[in-house]
């Protein structure tokens, strides 16, 4: 069994490589999911945003995201899923640098196109992880260092693949951006930002589904959660204090909304996912 498991029983490190494509169908998971397709095409859907693929490319799913993939040509592909407990991006964010780039954003689609040469080196990182699991007792110490290798190289990848990409490039998404992050607690309707653009409605529309492949009101919402997550994980903030401090009138309204988003009330959030070791490191 590639797997490892904490005291408790919760999944902290596992490998599998399934036969059929068991995210046919929608799943939530406690950890973070990444998808290694090495043959096939589909479409990959992360909550309310999708994107067709086609192999070899690597997919990626924080925590408790709902994720699916509809399967267009036959497809191979392995998961390797990681606990935060087994290892925490936010407190290795120096050495991988896949923090808000490969995992955590809204802005970045969260694949990696491979080449067949990045891929044989993927697939050897793989097979180690693989082999260690057969060890007697498998190395918590080994297997941590294969994961961080293969976000490090994953980070690496990416990195250059965003600076090659001829990205459609939109003055006015880039302000956009830069008007979320600093106002998405405060201004939570797409016209407030169409307003400050200067652009009518159904242009500022186009405009974000075009470079974003979202509609602004999907931009605002997921850049609420996303902060509405951090919270949770990398904070000891009571739900009652993370709902005040996201603006919500209560904690209750908060949590309605949470639970419509993610399928899953921001305590169940916390319980999964745990509270990662930054939230007590001194600032």
């Amino acid at each position: 069994m590639n797997k490892v498991f904490s005291d408790t029983g919760n999944l902290l490190l596992g490998l599998d490589q399934p036969e059929n494509n068991t995210l046919g169908t929608p799943a939530q998971f406690a950890e973070y999911t990444i998808i290694i397709v090495t043959a096939g095409e589909g479409v990959f859907h992360a909550d309310f945003a999708s994107f067709a693929f086609s192999g070899p490319v690597i997919l990626f799913s924080t925590p408790q995201q709902t994720i699916s993939i509809k399967e267009n040509t036959a497809l191979k592909y392995a998961i390797l899923q990681f606990h935060s407990d087994f290892y925490c991006i936010e407190y290795h964010r120096d050495e991988v640098a896949c923090n808000g780039l490969l995992f955590n954003t809204i802005y970045i689609e969260p694949s990696l196109q491979l080449s067949s040469d990045e891929l044989v080196s993927y697939q050897m990182i793989m097979s180690q992880i693989t082999e260690e699991f057969k060890q007697p007792v498998p190395s918590d110490i080994v297997l941590r260092a294969y994961l961080q290798l293969f976000l490090a190289k994953s980070s690496s990848i990416k990195i250059k693949s965003i600076e090659k990409q001829k990205v459609y490039r939109d003055e006015k998404m880039d302000v956009f951006r830069q008007l979320l992050e600093e106002n998405f607690l405060t201004l939570r309707k797409p016209g407030d930002y169409a307003a400050l653009l200067a652009m009518t409605s159904n242009s500022f529309t186009k405009q974000c589904t075009r470079r974003f492949n979202k509609t602004p009101s999907q931009m605002i919402q997921e850049r609420l959660i996303l902060e509405a997550k951090k919270q949770l994980h990398l904070t000891r903030l009571s739900i009652k204090e993370i709902a005040f401090a996201l603006k919500f009138q209560d904690e209750y309204y908060f949590s309605r909304l949470f639970k419509k988003m993610t399928k899953i009330s921001p305590q169940a959030f916390r319980n999964t996912t745990g509270i990662s070791i930054v939230a007590d490191l001194s600032i």
